[in-house]
């Protein structure tokens, strides 16, 4: 029997890497992984046999259109930001061509990726998300509704990261390093500040590791989300750990860099509103909705116990012992 073929786009970056590397190491499957800078893998042995790459451009799908159509499965991985053109065009244009260049008899599933920002608690799309996100916000958003009503809705797996860490501070990995994980020293260099704090403002989180176990068993077995309450073809699945807090956040923060706590002041969301507005700061439409919004908790997130696996970090402590960070 023919082993499958999976094509991943983004496959250079952090997230990609990690389900590039899982599907080595758990499949047989042959992957096309699809990048614009094929010198930015560094976790996998480009020689190998069930590999192959795809090099360039998103927006260039045509340049693949033999290795599209042969294509089984897809995770698509790839993002754009910043840019408002570019934004659309990768995020929106692009998508809608790789899908329509795949051929429906070979097709079997594809996963695509979002952001958990564009949901409510309910995972049903925010109507904020169009009125005042950001570029990147608004793509996804609109992406997402567009891919509805498209002819292989049925197949699509929509999946929404939370909060990603991943890789290590310290080059002892060989996977590239997520933005969250990036911002622990800064986290750690204004915890003194920050321990006067008082936030309450819950949130999920999810290491790479994990969002890789997830895709993997999707790809490689016959599970199918249930969701007895969405009413659309495509099915949701926020990927993220049980929530916690800033709160907790910064009491693990203190623990690991050996201070005690202090008595907190309650920040209230007025007060953080008027400072944005006395001292320099730049804000956007979507950060002001975020800071009235507080929470930003989900239900059901999806973990790898929920395939009876074992997270490689379900707590924070576990996130900042995997990060490299020095501890005290």
């Amino acid at each position: 029997m023919k082993n499958e073929i999976i094509l991943i786009t983004g496959a250079s970056g952090c997230v990609g890497q990690y389900i590039a590397n899982w599907l080595i190491e758990n499949s047989t499957s042959e992957l096309f992984l699809w990048v614009r800078d094929p010198k930015k893998i560094t976790s996998i042995n480009l020689e190998n046999p069930r590999i192959r790459i795809l090099v360039g451009d998103l927006r260039e799908s045509n340049k693949f259109k033999k290795e599209i159509s042969e294509v089984n499965r897809v995770i698509h991985t790839a993002t754009a930001w910043g840019d408002p053109k570019r934004a659309k065009e990768v995020n929106i244009d692009a998508v809608k061509n790789l899908l329509n260049l795949l051929n429906p008899s070979n097709i079997k599933q594809i996963i695509y990726f979002s952001t958990a920002s564009v949901l409510d608690r309910n995972l049903n799309l925010l109507p904020e998300a169009f009125t005042y996100g950001t570029e990147y916000i608004q793509t996804k958003a609109q992406c997402l509704r567009e891919l509805e009503s498209h002819e292989l809705a049925t197949k699509i797996i929509a999946v929404f990261p939370t909060l990603v860490f991943g890789g290590r501070l310290d080059g002892k990995s060989k996977f590239p390093t997520s933005y969250l994980t990036e911002g622990l020293r800064d986290a750690l260099r204004w915890i003194w500040l920050a321990r006067w704090i008082k936030l309450s403002s819950r949130f999920h989180f999810i290491h790479a590791a994990d969002i890789a176990f997830i895709c993997g068993h999707l790809a490689t077995s016959d599970f199918e989300p249930v969701q007895p309450f969405s009413a659309t073809k495509i099915k949701k699945l926020v990927l993220g750990q049980p929530y916690t807090s800033i709160d907790v956040v910064i009491q693990t923060l203190l623990i690991w860099k050996g201070m005690r706590r202090v008595p907190q002041i309650p920040v209230l969301t007025w007060l953080i509103e008027l400072l944005t507005i006395l001292l320099p700061i730049q804000m956007t439409n979507w950060d002001r909705f975020s800071l009235r919004q507080k929470h930003f908790i989900h239900e059901p997130v999806t973990s790898p116990e929920t395939f009876g696996g074992i997270s490689h970090a379900k707590t924070l402590s576990q996130v900042l012992h995997n990060s490299g960070l020095t501890k005290h």
